[in-house]
């Protein structure tokens, strides 16, 4: 019985290491780089769209954002749908296939094809995120309290790692397509393929482990209305505990300043210091490789302080970065910076997850309310992108962006000081 548990709970991490080759190349990485390329090429980085000019990296950000903002409104009843059915899994898997073959469809991405681009990437963001409810919702379900921490940083180590090793693979093959018989543009465009297909296959192992309807619920006649019902439960009970109301407040806006720092990394490398393709995914890959350590620390540190006061030290952290950002002018800085938000992005994605899933109350309803745990970071997510693209496209400057992140850190923290103590997260 223990080992079937581990056996799940292993399962279980390697989504992270099938989904962050999404989050990592496509989000960060090639694909903003591509897109980057693509759109100067095309009009001198200006996008047309119903009769006017915008800037293409304004565009994207909005794209983004906008994929954010559908799936926070589909997902509380989606989720709340599945919990009433036992279809969790189900959903899951759903979300999977539409993420996954919208990143193969970015093959068709060139210079004639911008908006295929953009709605690829807005439907890969879609199924990303979307999966993600489902995925987070089984942790209350295969972990006790005091393993959940431990396992959410596991999770986010195997994504880092994962991600990093295809990533290492795919940048050889764009440097060096001639092993290939191809060109550098026909290689980048594979590479979105190799994405899709790498989180696709990976997806079929904790797609196959995972408990199915571990709560034995039945599609019953009424259910649709009995989501609805059970969405309003689980919004009242959110709203009645200060703890977990507060906490959401505070990751919604810390997430604001994670989530668009991850989507804007590399097109703040490129737009605000010209640095080349080489030194950005330079970036990337220490980001990556020190969060493996970060998420690995951090959860050693709320096992001595407590998840709130771990979370309080990254989010400082956090507001020193930004602080720092806007005044960086050169290579050498940027990569050491990236080195400190590769130190705190692995710790508070991890401790974030679990800090949550902790201070559920007991339910069976675990998808429903995770889902207000991804409408939080959705909509900050959009906030922060949708911020970032006003001040992108009237001062035409994203160094500006590195204040507005440091107000949304400075914000959580202060949320962050008002939570209740508890047995798990203190």
């Amino acid at each position: 019985m223990k080992s079937e548990k581990k056996s799940i709970q292993r399962a279980w991490a390697f989504y992270d290491w099938a989904n962050s080759s999404y989050s990592l190349i496509i989000s960060t990485a090639i694909f903003p780089i591509y897109y980057s390329a693509i759109t100067e090429s095309h009009n001198n980085g200006q996008l047309e769209i119903f009769g006017s000019s915008y800037n293409s990296s304004a565009v994207y950000s909005a794209t983004i954002a906008a994929s954010f903002l559908l799936i926070a409104t589909l997902s509380p009843y989606l989720s709340a749908l599945a919990d009433v059915s036992g279809r969790k899994k189900a959903f899951m898997r759903g979300f999977v296939f539409l993420g996954s073959i919208s990143c193969m469809s970015i093959f068709f991405f060139t210079v004639d094809h911008i908006w295929i681009g953009l709605v690829a990437a807005f439907l890969a963001s879609i199924g990303f995120s979307g999966s993600l409810v489902f995925y987070n919702a089984f942790l209350p379900e295969i972990a006790e309290p005091e393993e959940q921490d431990g396992l959410s940083a596991r999770g986010f180590m195997l994504g880092y790692i994962g991600s990093s090793l295809l990533l290492i693979v795919l940048l050889v093959i764009i440097q060096y397509p001639e092993w290939l018989g191809t060109t550098k543009a026909y290689a980048t465009r594979w590479s979105f393929v190799a994405v899709g297909l790498w989180w696709l296959l990976w997806s079929f192992y904790p797609l196959r482990k995972l408990p199915y309807n571990p709560y034995h619920k039945q599609a019953n006649e009424g259910f649709i209305g009995d989501a609805y019902k059970a969405l309003k439960s689980a919004f009242l009970t959110l709203i009645r505990l200060p703890r977990l109301g507060r906490f959401v407040m505070a990751f919604f806006f810390f997430s604001c300043g994670v989530q668009t720092t991850i989507f804007l990394a590399t097109l703040f490398g490129t737009e605000v210091l010209d640095m080349k393709s080489g030194d950005l995914i330079l970036t990337v890959l220490i980001i990556q490789f020190v969060a493996i350590l970060g998420a690995w620390l951090f959860a050693k540190l709320s096992a001595l302080i407590g998840n709130i006061k771990a979370i309080a030290v990254a989010v400082l952290v956090w507001v020193l970065v930004c602080l720092a950002a806007y005044f960086i002018t050169t290579t050498n800085q940027f990569l050491v910076l990236g080195g400190a938000v590769g130190l705190v992005m692995g710790g508070i994605q991890a401790l974030a997850r679990s800090t949550y899933s902790k201070m559920l109350p007991e339910t069976e309803d675990h998808a429903t309310f995770f889902s207000f745990y991804d409408v939080a970071e959705k909509v900050s997510t959009t906030l922060g992108m949708g911020t970032i693209a006003y001040l992108s496209e009237t001062t035409g400057d994203l160094r500006n962006a590195a204040i507005a992140l440091t107000a949304f850190f400075v914000i959580s923290l202060i949320f962050l000081f008002f939570i209740p103590k508890s047995k798990y997260v203190y």
